[in-house]
């Protein structure tokens, strides 16, 4: 699994969302910046992720996830 892919994927599920991802074979760390993603809860924000990585999880090409989310202010003042 490459970073790209997982970048790629969950860009075309989630419209206005920006996805930086670091990390390779089955370990990914995910920058979320979403105005949107940022208003929800940390729990639903994390199940809104996961259900786009699930079957990836269950075939193991992921392993592990850490996610940070941002809004598109927050994420523009730490340029």
């Amino acid at each position: 699994m490459q970073a790209e892919d997982v970048k790629r994927h969950l860009e075309a599920q989630l419209p206005g969302t920006r996805v930086e991802v670091e990390g390779q074979g089955c370990d990914f760390q995910l920058n979320l910046i979403s105005d949107e993603l940022a208003a929800l809860s940390p729990v639903k924000r994390q199940q809104q992720i996961y259900a786009h990585l699930n079957a990836w999880i269950a075939d193991g090409s992921i392993h592990a996830v850490t996610m940070k989310f941002f809004t598109q202010a927050a994420w523009a003042e730490r340029a």
